[in-house]
Parts: structure tokens; C-alpha cells; sequence
């Protein structure tokens, strides 16, 4: 004990606003279930790995640490037959993932119970003390119990992440319910032993609640469902609602559908309406799956679903470096599938992996879980080191995939990247392009001093403008990390037999068919989304030649071509209801690509460019009839202006494009307000200071962060996007707002070579919905393609590289 009172100065009790990180270690993902167990800190309640706990001591002078340890054992339940053991604890019920009765990808079918061996540890000897030990120091003891009691760090991120997440299930109250009819027609129901009264349906049973009329649902194309008796008898009657019986449940939930709003529908005074036709809630029990969980049935066995993750395959695990998969955390496999993707990166292996030590040594930091670079080097040694996933001396049959490859956990990477961020600080599904960009910015912000990794993607977009008035051009340069691809659907190369599919779906619908045969998509060549991508775009813009706005042909090359290419396929738009969909295509994707028809030679001989002007530029006039199209779709006025403006009246495209892309942003829908560049040398500006630590935490310095706050009055999202739209004339703006020597932009720094490329590893998203479904993501390696689905990481048998959604391609150097 005497050695422990030496260091009572530097014991301490968490109080209200400590975090404690006692899940999982600030540099590894060792965790108390490991075999060496986690040094949780007394002082500073940051969490070790015992690789790392001796030089933090060294380096901090802290040396007490309560060490958890904590051995998970498989239970088995007497009470549970043995047929039932082996079953989930939970039935997924929620078309949601990670979230209180939806898809949990950390479920086990095994039960287990977790033995714990905590221990006070003083270094650097590593004198051990078991706990509990009543004799330790009152201080100890104090210290010791706060931090067991404490909610973890990461479980409050994972709550407050979890309080924006959506999970599909969101469903209206009917407009009905309040003000339902119900005849006093003495209809009695009995809480079992139904049957449709118009064929011998038992099941799929729905009650009509205006006259406790019993009829069967719809058929589905899979010849399932019922016969469309109930559906029949709304046409006929309009009596609006109807409950399916078999869902409901003593607490007075069940399913209930609204012909009228045609849709699922929330009924608050079910329990009345049932009562009226003598149910009683208490007394009934749940026989038949609801509407959801048939959905989440039909989604598992969907065509798309089984071929991206090669489900009707047996796959064979792969395990050691560059195999360990990533738990998902609720909606998280876009990050998933993109830190996979990003760490077969030379850049940024070297960077992150192979430069880790140094990183991680020299960091002075108070908290290694906000910072950056620590953060990224502790994913890129979880996914490459192996140490996550090391090969089993023979694979267990029974054993789950979990057991065999349970993966890290990138709890504490979504939190730092995600912080202030409105969308990635949530658990709601997101966008793989938008968070490979944010990466992507946030990696270049904390590569002050040092090669950006990400310089390998960076390329420079040459847009070449031809007036129509004169025949002279201009170009206009701009940088780029990713290539986007139109998806034109006027161009499958199977309308008829797209068509042809969709009338058999409708007439198989109509007669109450069966359709068995496999979905048919549309085909688009790839050589037809390229051409589509070289040929000349009509814009209308100013000319200097002409005094006027004229319309204009704009070309758009590729000045460089950079080592590792990224293509997003742009398989999104609006369908018939002005609701954003996802293109359901095939494109037949090259694993060997030559862009050389993109390459880009400045002006030609022959070719004149448009005299230069002395007068400021114009703001663009915002064309009317674009923002009229985008209206039309259901977008808000508001929005439409922004999206016409800022894309420069360049066309409904890339004008939509813009909407696709901000149709999430907190202020999508307000007014359009230019930029006062008067009020913006306003030397009385205060910076908001919780956005000052958000932009600073992205890696920019107190000025630039100052900055951007300035520019866009306090508006922390404007702001973000401001400060890394404008991160390479960061030094050149605070210059001139001082008044000091003007500082050149800093040039963006490109790889270059020839325009032929192979393809290295794909992301693919599956659903139908722009905002929910799954990433997975396929990578090559040593001539293999390997699937990387969450945790699950296996060899895979038949790539689907005509369904991927963004595709990397590395340069052939041969």
C-alpha cells in the first residue's frame, strides 16, 4: 500500500464531466475481453492496451490504473429446452440496423456470461492488486467505483448518435382515427380461429374497422399473400381502415393499413375500435408476422441482395492482414465499406500503417480520441496488422461467423469524424461518396507539414467553353478527386425486354399470379455513360466576345490523370412521385479502363480565346425555367434558386445534381443569400466558439477557423463547407484581410501519367431508397477478389462488378 499512497496526487474521482474510456484502448482495439484486458487511467480515465500503458506512463508520470479484465463463457439455460438455445434472442422486427429490435450484427445465437478479474495495477513494476480489496485507500476505492459506474465515453457518443437515427419504421397517424365510424352492426370477433368470409383463407386476415368485416390481403407476385378480398371490399364500401389479425399485441399494437392514405398507418385509438367489435387486446397473442417483418423477409431473399453479398454461395472465410472486417454500429457499413477500400491505398498505408509508431509516439495530445492522425492509424493497424483476425487452426463448422471473424469496432473513428458533422454524427444510413469526400478533406486538413496520402486521387478538370456568337473559347481549370459518370437510361440496350418484364409483372398483378423469373434490368454500356460523359453540354453564360450571356458548348477533360482514378456512377434520381430513387441498372464496368478520349491539350491551333474583361464578374442570372424544373419535382423554391445559382446556370443536370447532393443540409430550404463581402472585413466579428472548436478539430488552425466562420455568419455547416472548398487559399485570404504581403494559393499537388487503369476494388449499395439499405464493398487482392460485407470478410465466388456504385481503379504502370 505504500507504494500506492506515493501517487495519491494523481488519483482522481470522475466527476460530471469526465469521460471515461473504459470499452476499448485509445491506439488499439484491445478491449477488457482481450487477453491482456485494459488499463483505464485513475487520473485521466483514457483507456490502454498493454502495449501501449507502459509508455504512456513513462511519458504522462500517471501510474495507477484500474486494469479490467473481463472472460467471456458460453451459457447455457437450463430452464430452455435444447432446440431453443440455439435460438436468437431477439426476432428482428424493425427494418433498421444496430438499433432496439432491428438488425443487430453483434447478436450471437449462443448466450453468454462474462466472469470479471479487475485489479488495481501500479506501474511500471505492474504491482497487482485483486479487487475488491477493502483495505485500498479511500481515494482508490472512490476512484475505482466512479469509473465502473461511470457510463463509458463511447456508449454516450453511441446514444447521442443513435437520438438522430432513422430506422424506416416511421409511420403516420391516420387521418381516420380519430373520427372513425363504426356501425352497430352486433359483430362479435372472436380472439382466434379466423377465416376469410369470402374463400378459405386462415391467414393474412385483415378486419375491417368501420364494420368488423374478415377478408383476406393481397396476392403477391410470388403467389403468397392472400386474394385481394379485403382490398375488393374497400373499393366497393370506402370503409377506410383495416387491422391484420395475428399482429396484434396485448399492448395494442398490431398492423394497420389505410386504404384511403394507402399506406401503413398509426391508429391511437386501436384498442377502442378493437374493443368495439368485442376484442380484448389483453387476451390475444401474436400469430402471424407483420407487414415490416414480411418486408425485412422479402428484402433478405431479394435478387439484388443475394448478389451483392453473394449469399447463395458458400464463401470461404479469409483471415489475417488486410482480412479483418469491421463491425457495423447501426447504419455504419458506409464507413465500413469505405475505410476498407481506402487502406489498399499505397498513400495511405504508408501514411497510416507504416509510419504508426512515429504517429503515435510523438503525439503530445491530451486526448488521442480527437485526434486525426491517431485515430486513422489505429483503423489502418486494425485492418492490416492481423492481429483481429488470425486464422483458426481449422475452422469450427458450428461456429458462428462472428466467433470466427467478429472484427473491430469503429466506434471511436465515426465519433471523431462524425463530430459537428449533421449528418455523419448520427445512425442514420448516409452516402458512401459524401463520407469518402469528408474523409478525404479531413485527411488533407491534418497534412500540414507532410504529403497529403490523398494527392494519389487528385486530378485537374479542364472545362473548355466555345461561344456560339463567335467561335471563341475559354478555360476554365478546377481540381477533382472523383470522376462522375452520367448514367443515361434512355440508352439500355433492353427497353424491350425491360418493358416486356414490367408488363408480365402487371398483368401477373392483375390476375393474381405467381412470377417467379429473376427481376430484368435495365443494361446500360459502359462505352455509352463515357461518351455521354465526353460529349459537348449547351450552357448559357457570359461572353466577353459578345458583351452578353450566350449559349456556349462546354467540354470537360482531364488536364491529369492520377494514380488511383475514382468513378461514382451517378444512379440516382426522381421518379414519378418526386421522390429520389436509386436506378436499378446494370452497367457492364471494364476491369481494365483507357480514358485517353478524355484527355484534355489546352487551345488548339486554330483556336482563339475570348478576350479577357477588367470588369468584376458577374453574378450568374439565375434562370427561371431550370428553377421552374426542379420545382416541379417537389423541391423547394427556395432550394431550386440555390441550386440554379450555385452551379452557374449550367444546366437542370448539374443543377440537380447540386439538389442530390445538399437535400440533407439544416438550411436546404431557406432563402438564397449571397455573400456581403463588405460585412465580411467586419473587424467587430465574434466567432462562435463551439464552431470555432468543431472546425479546429478538423485539423485547421484558430484563424482560418475564425475565418470561415466570418464568411458565412456563424453558420457552422455553411462554414465547413466554406473552409475546405477553400483550403488551398486558406493563407492567401487571411493575408489579405490583414493587409499583409499578398500569399500565393496554395496549389493543389497531382499525380500524373498515362490514362490506363485497372480496377482494384468497388462499393456497392443495395435497396431502392437513396437513404437506407447496405454497402458492401469487393476488393482485389493477389488476383482475388475479396468481399468485405461488415465483419463478414470471405474470397469471393462471382463479383457483381456490373451493380457497384463507386469503383477505384490504380494506374497500369506496365
Amino acid at each position: 500500500m505504500e507504494e500506492l499512497r506515493q501517487h495519491f496526487g494523481r488519483i482522481r474521482v470522475p466527476q460530471g464531466g469526465d469521460k471515461v474510456y473504459k470499452d476499448e484502448c485509445m491506439f488499439s482495439f484491445d478491449t477488457p475481453e482481450s487477453e491482456t484486458g485494459l488499463y483505464v487511467c485513475l487520473k485521466t480515465f483514457l483507456g490502454w492496451g498493454k502495449e501501449y500503458v507502459s509508455p504512456y506512463s513513462q511519458r504522462t508520470g500517471n501510474c495507477v490504473f484500474l486494469h479490467l479484465r473481463r472472460i467471456k463463457k458460453e451459457c447455457l439455460n437450463p430452464q430452455l429446452p435444447p432446440e431453443k438455445e440455439m435460438e436468437p434472442e431477439k426476432k428482428i422486427a424493425r427494418l433498421a440496423i444496430g438499433v432496439e429490435g432491428g438488425f443487430n450484427p453483434d447478436a450471437n445465437k449462443k448466450r453468454y456470461e462474462y466472469e470479471e478479474h479487475n485489479s488495481v495495477v501500479i506501474l511500471p513494476a505492474f504491482t497487482t492488486i485483486p479487487l475488491p480489496n477493502p483495505e485500498l485507500p479511500e481515494i482508490v476505492q472512490q476512484s475505482v467505483a466512479g469509473v465502473l459506474k461511470a457510463e463509458s465515453a463511447l456508449h454516450l457518443a453511441e446514444v447521442e448518435a443513435a437520438a438522430g437515427a432513422w430506422d424506416g419504421e416511421v409511420r403516420q397517424v391516420s387521418k381516420h382515427s380519430a373520427n372513425l365510424v363504426q356501425l352497430d352492426n352486433g359483430v362479435k370477433v372472436p380472439p382466434r380461429g379466423w377465416k376469410c368470409e369470402q374463400c378459405d383463407k386462415t391467414d393474412n386476415l385483415w378486419l375491417n374497422l368501420t364494420d368488423g368485416k374478415i377478408l383476406c390481403g393481397r396476392r403477391q407476385l410470388d403467389g403468397s399473400g392472400g386474394n385481394n378480398h379485403a382490398v375488393e371490399y374497400y373499393e366497393k364500401t370506402k370503409y377506410p381502415l383495416a387491422v391484420k389479425l395475428g399482429t396484434i399485441t396485448q399492448d395494442g399494437n398490431a398492423d394497420v393499413y389505410s386504404y384511403d392514405e394507402d399506406d401503413m398507418v398509426l391508429d391511437p385509438n386501436l384498442v377502442k375500435h378493437l374493443a368495439h367489435f368485442g376484442i380484448n387486446v389483453k387476451v390475444m397473442e401474436k400469430t402471424e408476422k407483420t407487414m415490416l417483418e414480411l418486408e425485412i423477409d422479402y428484402n433478405q431473399r431479394a435478387w439484388e441482395w443475394s448478389r451483392l453479398t453473394e449469399s447463395g454461395t458458400k464463401l470461404v472465410p479469409k483471415f489475417g492482414p488486410g482480412f479483418t472486417g469491421m463491425r457495423n454500429l447501426g447504419n455504419s457499413c458506409y464507413i465500413n465499406s469505405v475505410m476498407q477500400v481506402l487502406f489498399t491505398v499505397p498513400s495511405f498505408v504508408e501514411r497510416f500503417y507504416d509510419r504508426r509508431q512515429t504517429i503515435l509516439e510523438n503525439y503530445q495530445g491530451s486526448n488521442p480520441s480527437e485526434d486525426f492522425s491517431v485515430q486513422m492509424c489505429k483503423v489502418a493497424a486494425g485492418l492490416l496488422s492481423g492481429r483481429y483476425s488470425e486464422s483458426p487452426n481449422t475452422i469450427d463448422k458450428t461456429k458462428d461467423v462472428d466467433d470466427l471473424q467478429p472484427g473491430i469496432s469503429p466506434l471511436m473513428f465515426r465519433t471523431l469524424v462524425g463530430k459537428g458533422h449533421p449528418e455523419f454524427s448520427t445512425k442514420k444510413q448516409q452516402d458512401a461518396m459524401e463520407f469518402l469526400e469528408h474523409v478525404l478533406k479531413m485527411t488533407a486538413c491534418n497534412s500540414v507539414g507532410t504529403t497529403d496520402p490523398g494527392n494519389c486521387f487528385k486530378f485537374e478538370v479542364e472545362d473548355k467553353f466555345v461561344c456560339s456568337a463567335s467561335g471563341k473559347v475559354r478555360f476554365v481549370t478546377r481540381p477533382d478527386q472523383y470522376l462522375p459518370f452520367p448514367v443515361p437510361m434512355e440508352e439500355a440496350i433492353n427497353k424491350e425486354e425491360v418493358a416486356a418484364y414490367q408488363a408480365r409483372k402487371a398483368e401477373a398483378q392483375a390476375a393474381q399470379k405467381a412470377l417467379p423469373e429473376e427481376q430484368v434490368r435495365a443494361k446500360i454500356p459502359f462505352d455509352v455513360c463515357l461518351s455521354k460523359l465526353a460529349s459537348p453540354e449547351e450552357v448559357m453564360t457570359q461572353s466577353s466576345a459578345a458583351g452578353k450571356e450566350v449559349p456556349m458548348h462546354k467540354i470537360t477533360r482531364l488536364r491529369t490523370f492520377p494514380d488511383y482514378l475514382i468513378i461514382q456512377l451517378v444512379k440516382f434520381g426522381i421518379g414519378q412521385d418526386w421522390v429520389p430513387m436509386k436506378y436499378d441498372i446494370s452497367i457492364d464496368m471494364p476491369e481494365s479502363l483507357d480514358l485517353s478520349v478524355l484527355k484534355g491539350f489546352g487551345l488548339q491551333p486554330g483556336e482563339e480565346l475570348l478576350p479577357e474583361t477588367s470588369e468584376p464578374p458577374k453574378e450568374p442570372q439565375i434562370n427561371i425555367e431550370i428553377v421552374q424544373q426542379l420545382a416541379e419535382m417537389g423541391f423547394p423554391w427556395e432550394a431550386c434558386r440555390k441550386a440554379v445559382h450555385f452551379t452557374g446556370n449550367t444546366g437542370s443536370e448539374s443543377a440537380m445534381n447540386w439538389v442530390m447532393e445538399h437535400m440533407g443540409d439544416a438550411d436546404f430550404a431557406d432563402p438564397l443569400v449571397l455573400e456581403d463581402k463588405k460585412s465580411s472585413g467586419n473587424d467587430n466579428f465574434t466567432p462562435n466558439e463551439e464552431g470555432l472548436g468543431m472546425l479546429m478539430s478538423m485539423g485547421f488552425t484558430r484563424d482560418q477557423a475564425t475565418l470561415a466562420l466570418k464568411e458565412t455568419s456563424n453558420n457552422l455547416e455553411r462554414a465547413a463547407d466554406w473552409i475546405f472548398s477553400h483550403q488551398h487559399e486558406l493563407d492567401s485570404l487571411l493575408a489579405a484581410q490583414s493587409g499583409a504581403a499578398a500569399v500565393p494559393p496554395q496549389k493543389p499537388t497531382y499525380t500524373d501519367g498515362p490514362p490506363k487503369y485497372e480496377l482494384s476494388a468497388f462499393i456497392s449499395h443495395m435497396g431502392t431508397s437513396i437513404f437506407v439499405g447496405h454497402y458492401v464493398c469487393h476488393i482485389k487482392k493477389d488476383g482475388e477478389w475479396i468481399i468485405y460485407n461488415d465483419n463478414k470478410v470471405s474470397k469471393s465466388v462471382d463479383p457483381p462488378l456490373d451493380l457497384g456504385y463507386i469503383y477505384l481503379y490504380k494506374r497500369v504502370t506496365d
